[in-house]
């Protein structure tokens, strides 16, 4: 079958039908319109045409089909649809006014708050592991991070804290990074170099808006008292812990530290308030330079004195728990530290050793080997010492600046406190500091015993103030110890001509109140003994009580503390011996078995040490002198001990208790009797 070819057609334009004289021949129509078209060539706008023009150029769309054969037998070629841009492009305009249509709707419509934690769980873990994997890479990572914990949702605002904080704590180097001056944005320096630039600068920024976010968190609202605002502070203080512990050397340490000391000014002792002191005092034992502690104590200091001293005695023990009190090795004040001498004492002979034959080369390599070592321990080791001296010099004046404060002021409740780190701070206490407390103490012992006195008027009268009295019993012990604790710290040898060591007044009403100590009921129990209510008591109280004013450590070891501090010395008088062994002796027959047995041991070892001056007291042969003991003489040494005997010692050879007896017995074996 043969496809015929079709006929060649010409196309044929018309006449102007507006010109009625026309002419019928094509030539003059041809003539006629050529002359038309150049009198109208004068108003054509060609770049206007050229710039409406399509700029897209005609693809032609390349047929990929097969061919088939028909049920004709046939063989035809299928075409491909002509799609124009209009119809390909019509989907998107579809789908975008079903968009527009469904905005509204979907505005209405509100996800789940389960699936929007889910989301926000997804989303953190990988944005979590993009900042693990390359740090630099995503440093873009750390904002969104930001946003995400931005939510108003109090769970999704709990787990971005928790995952910058995971984030944070692997990223931060180990080195305080500065901010980029004007010079050294205009070096010239190299890509790695800019690049490391600009992720600290990131992550820095970010950082620091993590941190304003965590104290904004801290400090809450006023008057929200919910249960998930409460956990969102839970949260914001254990990441602010957890970051002071892992990073305290890098940027915006203090704000951290005004987080932690901010929750410690309130008076609500709950969980946040132990992790705050817990995280300090971790924060004292691991500071290596000095540099945090200085920090902490400072703000510390000044948070007690814009609260009036009415803060909890632990804030204060926290201060014994700093590296200073192991490595400080000058004595200080409030104002000053006393730095030794350099110059060493070059006329000491120093051991000799037998040299080691080496050869020229080895030598050699050992003298530059030596340089090395040098330079090393100059840059790094010599400084960081001189840095830490410094530090802990400014520290040790603060921590003295707010214990005088404290005793000036005299505090009741934080007393204790600051006696009990004074006597731990006794061997770091320079010679002016000392007089000054020996002063503050001597006074505040000239008031117990006026307290004293008001006790033995009033012994009859079981009131209140007589538990206050009791109280004061504790103090006056403690204020003991803590003079003879900072004696124990000077060197008396050195300062004996300027020192004033008259702590007479301090034996003398220790003397004084051991009768009032042997009969005081809470000898042996401390805060947190159960007791029953007393029936005759005029108020119902309660079978707890409350924590003493002035440390844990009960009635018993205190006295304890003092007396050892009193009669062990070898340069103790004997009439102060034979005062105190007298009265010990009379004092124990009213003790519990625990203490009576304590204070059996402390006068063995009184025995062991001055046998012969008190020996006088078991044998009346040896006596010298004639008169009468009184007991109650408030003079010590006027109270004539050795015109007295022991009887009291056969007594308590009749205790129940087997070890007093043994004791008793391993005493006079020791003096002879």
């Amino acid at each position: 079958m043969t496809v015929e070819p079709a006929v060649k057609r010409r196309k044929l334009s018309p006449p102007d039908s507006s010109d009625p004289d026309s002419s019928a021949s094509t030539l003059v129509g041809q003539s006629n319109t050529q002359a038309g078209s150049f009198n109208r060539a004068a108003g054509w706008n060609l770049e206007q045409d050229y710039e409406q023009r399509s700029r897209k150029p005609k693809r032609d769309t390349e047929n990929t089909r097969l061919p088939i054969k028909t049920a004709d037998g046939l063989i035809e070629q299928l075409k491909v649809p002509e799609v124009t841009h209009e119809d390909g492009d019509s989907w998107l305009s579809s789908v975008e006014e079903s968009v527009e249509d469904s905005g509204p709707v979907q505005e209405q419509t509100k996800v789940p708050i389960r699936q929007q934690i889910l989301e926000a769980k997804e989303e953190l873990a990988r944005l979590a592991s993009l900042v693990n994997e390359d740090p630099e890479e995503h440093a873009g990572a750390f904002r969104t991070l930001g946003q995400i914990a931005a939510s108003s949702d109090p769970t999704i605002k709990k787990l971005g804290l928790a995952t910058q904080l995971a984030v944070y704590k692997d990223v931060i180097p180990g080195y305080r990074i500065r901010p980029i001056t004007e010079i050294d944005q205009t070096e010239k320096v190299s890509k790695d170099v800019r690049r490391l630039r600009a992720f600290e600068q990131s992550l820095v920024s970010s950082y620091q808006s993590y941190i304003k976010d965590l104290a904004t968190c801290a400090r809450g609202r006023q008057g929200e008292s919910s249960k998930a605002a409460s956990t969102l502070k839970q949260v914001t203080i254990a990441c602010a812990c957890a970051l002071l512990i892992a990073v305290p050397h890098f940027n915006f340490r203090g704000e951290l530290l005004k987080i932690l000391v901010g929750k410690l000014s309130t008076n609500n002792m709950d969980a946040d308030f132990i992790k705050c002191r817990e995280t300090l005092e971790t924060l004292f034992r691991k500071d290596e330079d000095g540099t945090s502690s200085l920090d902490a104590v400072g703000l510390i200091t000044r948070m007690i004195k814009a609260r009036n001293y009415q803060i909890d005695e632990s804030i204060l023990n926290t201060f014994l728990h700093l590296r200073l009190l192991s490595e400080f090795s000058f004595k200080a004040s409030q104002n000053q530290v006393d730095k030794a001498s350099t110059n060493d004492d070059d006329g000491a002979r120093k051991p000799k050793f037998k040299k080691e034959f080496r050869t020229k080369k080895q030598r050699k390599i050992m003298k530059e080997r030596k340089v090395v070592e040098k330079e090393f321990k100059e840059a790094d080791a010599t400084v960081s010492h001189e840095q830490r001296d410094r530090m802990q010099a400014e520290t040790l004046k603060l921590v003295f600046v707010t214990y005088l404060r404290i005793l000036k002021a005299r505090v009741p409740h934080l007393m204790g406190a600051v006696l009990e780190g004074l006597a731990k701070y006794a061997h770091i206490i320079n010679q002016d500091l000392f007089g000054d407390l020996l002063e503050i103490l001597k006074d505040l012992i000239l008031n117990a015993n006026a307290l004293l006195k008001a006790d033995e008027e009033e012994r009859e009268e079981e009131d209140e103030s007589s538990k206050s009295i009791r109280g004061s019993i504790r103090e006056s012990l403690l204020y003991i110890t803590t003079a003879f604790a900072l004696l124990e710290g000077q060197d008396i040898a050195r300062f004996a001509p300027s020192l004033n060591l008259d702590l007479t007044d301090f034996v003398t009403h220790l003397y004084k109140s051991l009768h009032s100590f042997c009969l005081y009921p809470d000898l042996e129990l401390s805060h947190k003994s159960l007791r029953l209510p007393d029936p005759h008591a005029r108020s119902s109280a309660s079978p707890t009580t409350t924590a003493p004013r002035v440390n844990l450590q009960t009635t018993t070891v205190l006295m304890l503390r003092a007396l050892t501090s009193i009669l062990t010395p070898r340069s103790v008088p004997p009439v102060r011996l034979g005062a105190f062994t007298k009265q010990l002796f009379t004092t124990s027959l009213q003790l519990p078995e625990k203490s009576t047995l304590a204070m059996v041991s402390l006068l063995n070892n009184v025995a062991k040490i001055h046998g012969r001056k008190i020996s006088a007291l078991w044998n009346t042969e040896e006596r010298k002198g004639d008169g009468v003991f009184d007991a109650m003489r408030g003079d010590l040494e006027g109270s004539n001990p050795f015109a007295s005997t022991i009887w009291d010692g056969e007594l308590l050879k009749l205790h129940y208790a087997p070890a007093v007896r043994e004791g008793i017995k391993g005493i006079e074996r020791i003096i002879g009797v």
